[in-house]
């Protein structure tokens, strides 16, 4: 771990925050390995139940650091491209929930964070953006290409990738790119809770729930029904779910072991 990603865990709910507020936690080479060698722990831990995304001081995160965009060769920049969707692969692919919170700026990279969570939780504050076009950079930098026509549709992901222009937190809450709302002094109460809700499900169940989802993205009616199928009968077998029929008949809150 480094000083510019911080990590705190509470109960089964871990939260990893980006530590760069000077910076607006913009995004450097060391601040992506360390989320990304962290995310990738954070998925093998099975006291690690739901995850939380946030940054310190008053923005998410502006993007990447402009500090980075130094001259490379074509096969340099190819690799570093390349190496800032890490931490958004591992985000997608591991059988936890990620909720990223969100205050503030959340611009270009930190927009590329976000929109690969599983949930977003913004303050009435925050502001998002895919600001690329304005560098002259292809709009669809940091995964935006790939999820926000997916969370937004195609017209209104168009439009923000194509204009560059600022989406404040009542219409983003309105389009579906965020999942909650919540004042800024209310914020922590929100994703705590969420986490809490999510951490208590049984991790079998979040795991395959989120696997599906994240499959159907890409494969037809038919692949996506198999697995359903597979996921379920997996499930149907799990101490977990014998526990959750049981609490269910007897009136009472589950207590699920994993």
């Amino acid at each position: 771990m480094t000083d510019s990603l911080l990590s705190a865990r509470r109960g089964s709910v871990l939260q990893l925050t980006l530590n760069r507020p000077d910076k607006l936690n913009a995004i450097d080479l060391p601040l992506l390995d360390a989320l990304t060698v962290a995310l990738e722990a954070a998925g093998r831990d099975p006291e690690v139940r739901a995850i939380v995304l946030a940054g310190a001081g008053r923005a998410f995160c502006a993007g990447a650091d402009i500090g980075q965009m130094i001259e490379r060769t074509p096969d340099d920049w190819e690799r570093t491209v390349d190496h800032y969707l890490d931490p958004i692969r591992v985000i997608a692919r591991i059988g936890k929930p990620v909720i990223a919170r969100l205050q503030g700026n959340v611009f270009g990279g930190g927009l590329g964070l976000a929109i690969a969570c599983d949930f977003r939780v913004a303050a009435t504050d925050a502001r998002f953006c895919a600001p690329f076009v304005k560098l002259a950079l292809a709009g669809c930098d940091m995964s935006a290409g790939y999820f926000l026509p997916r969370l937004v549709g195609l017209g209104r992901a168009t439009d923000m990738m194509m204009t560059a222009r600022v989406v404040e937190a009542p219409e983003a809450l309105a389009i579906g790119l965020v999942s909650y709302l919540a004042p800024a002094d209310g914020l922590d109460a929100e994703v705590d809770a969420l986490a809490d809700r999510l951490a208590a499900f049984a991790p079998r169940t979040t795991a395959f729930t989120k696997a599906a989802i994240r499959r159907s993205l890409e494969r037809d009616m038919e692949a996506e029904f198999d697995y359903e199928i597979f996921a379920q009968v997996q499930c149907l077998q799990s101490a977990d779910h014998r526990e959750g029929v049981a609490a269910f008949r007897e009136r009472r809150a589950a207590v699920f072991r994993g």
